[in-house]
């Protein structure tokens, strides 16, 4: 096979057909196979239980038993291993009974061969481990289509608690009593907003600066800042290879990934010991068992994080990835760390991989794709400049929201900046009031996402019957959302939720002096159905 050790177990209860598949298995070509053998099947049942092994030979006579029926119960049970009937008579109403049983193949011990047997068991564990990364794929994209759900309506939620507390602290004098307490409030929805991007980072939500970037200095520069974030207790040790090639990716959310790895192995080694990142190149191939089948053949970069801490069991192992689940007590930690790690890598286009057992340490396994282009200017750009606050204006501006709290907030802020605020809570409404609003309308403030009529049909549809109208779009989502709606950011503004009252009322004054009309906004059109980018 591909030279590892294949555990088999083989439940058979006549010692002569185990000495012929012990035999069988030594005369195999390839992987070094380790058998265990049990007689009985109340024995079988227990072993296949404990989870232990790559693949399971089930003889269809077990005394007053089947095979048959101890496949049945096994797949009940949870067997994760694949199943093969071993018959002696090639019963073809026992073989498709075995196949519709669960069974990953059936075998004639009497036409039994060294290389048949080992031909069905790297099948049977090839076919398996595809199946589970299928499922365990669909299942991650499912939670992630719920955190990108929940991130949306929960940044609405925070546009509201932040934007108001923020307007609060406005009109409250410096020695006001309260002015504590409306800070606390603030505060918590800025840690609440923190979360959504996590969440919005996990369902691939988030907005990405890509760039080709050298993981090596990215690694070398954080290392100061991971000594103490690990402790004396525990050594760091980094293995970079000399000769490493590029990554296309966000140096800020790549230092994300290896911060939330590191806390992690910090985590599972209270009582100290050894962290080592590790870089290296790598060739993917088709037939390579190393590559994630969710991956394309190719160039890849790895980035190894191996620790010595406590290890996982197999059954935390496969929920490692998923939102909200930890191992940790309560108040010890929100579960998103290695849910954000996820979401960040497959949005670089890459893949990670977890190995562990209890008290032997955990490995994480990152693949992302190497840039094979030239890359001389890879700088991280300067961080902008605070939002300072913004004048207001006297210009005509209509709101449009779906969210009543979330448009009575822009209302609020915009009125206090001296701006006149037309209202309406999806793009049908706002056509109606701009035909019945005789003077200028100056600013189209936007949601994406409403019922009825979004704000990108509205933008299409205004577009002709006031050209003059600039446009503002306001998501929960991101820039990398609007692109999928066939709006492009460098000829559409945009303002992410939640936002402050300051940087609504800058990005309005900016828009409003720029000139980004809704005429030319990147909308693509047939007929009147707006076509999303795939």
């Amino acid at each position: 096979m591909d030279g590892s050790t294949v555990k088999v177990l083989l439940v058979e209860d006549d010692e002569d057909d185990y000495v012929l598949v012990r035999d069988l298995l030594a005369e195999t070509e390839g992987a070094a196979h380790v058998l265990d053998w049990v007689s009985s099947y109340d024995a079988g049942l227990e072993a296949i239980r404990r989870q232990g092994y790559d693949v399971c030979l089930l003889d269809y006579r077990l005394g007053r038993d089947t095979g048959l029926d101890l496949l049945r119960e096994a797949v009940a049970a949870g067997c994760k291993a694949p199943l093969i009937l071993l018959t002696g008579q090639g019963d073809r109403d026992v073989d498709l009974a075995a196949m519709r049983g669960g069974a990953a193949d059936f075998l004639p011990k009497d036409r039994l061969t060294p290389d048949l047997l080992e031909r069905s068991i790297r099948y049977a564990i090839e076919r398996r481990r595809t199946e589970e990364a299928l499922r365990q794929a669909q299942k991650m994209e499912a939670v992630g289509r719920l955190a990108g759900g929940i991130a949306h309506d929960f940044n609405n939620m925070m546009t509201v608690v932040c934007g108001f507390s923020e307007t609060l602290l406005d009109q409250l004098p410096p020695d006001a009593p309260v002015r504590e307490l409306v800070e606390e409030i603030r505060k918590a929805g800025e840690r609440c907003a923190a979360l959504t991007r996590q969440l919005l980072a996990f369902s691939r939500k988030q907005l990405f600066a890509l760039r080709a970037l050298d993981l090596n200095a990215v690694l070398a520069g954080m290392e100061n800042m991971l000594r103490p974030l690990l402790g004396e207790d525990i050594d760091l040790v980094l293995a970079l290879d000399p000769a490493l090639g590029r990554v296309r990716g966000d140096p800020a959310q790549l230092e994300q990934v290896i911060l939330n790895l590191c806390a992690n192995a910090r985590d599972a080694m209270p009582r100290g010991g050894r962290l080592a990142l590790a870089t290296a190149n790598v060739e993917l191939s088709e037939e390579d068992a190393q590559r994630p089948r969710e991956v394309r053949p190719g160039p890849y970069i790895l980035l190894e994080v191996v620790d010595t801490g406590c290890g996982m069991d197999a059954v935390n192992l496969t929920h490692v990835f998923e939102p909200f689940f930890t191992t940790k007590g309560v108040g010890e930690g929100t579960g998103l760390g290695l849910a954000t790690v996820y979401g960040i890598v497959k949005q670089s286009g890459g893949s990670i991989r977890a190995q562990s057992e209890p008290g032997r340490g955990t490995t994480f396994r990152v693949y992302l794709p190497r840039y094979e282009e030239d890359v001389s200017a890879a700088a991280v750009p300067a961080a902008p400049p605070a939002v300072a606050p913004a004048p207001g204006g006297r210009e005509t501006v209509l709101v449009v929201e779906d969210e009543e709290a979330v448009r009575g907030l822009v209302r609020h802020i915009l009125q206090r900046a001296g701006y006149a605020v037309l209202e309406a809570q999806d793009g049908a409404e706002a056509l109606g009031v701009c035909g019945q609003h005789g003077g200028p309308i100056d600013l189209l403030l936007t949601d994406l996402v409403m019922p009825r009529m979004g704000g990108a049909e509205l933008v299409a549809r205004l577009g002709p019957l006031r050209p003059e109208v600039r446009v503002l779009y306001l998501s929960a989502y991101t820039e990398e959302v609007l692109a999928r709606w066939g709006i492009h950011e460098a000829r559409a503004a945009f303002l992410q939720k939640p936002f402050t009252p300051d940087a609504l009322t800058c990005k309005v004054r900016e828009v409003l002096d720029q000139g980004v009309r809704g005429q030319g906004s990147g909308v693509r059109e047939e007929g009147l159905r707006l076509i999303p980018d795939p």
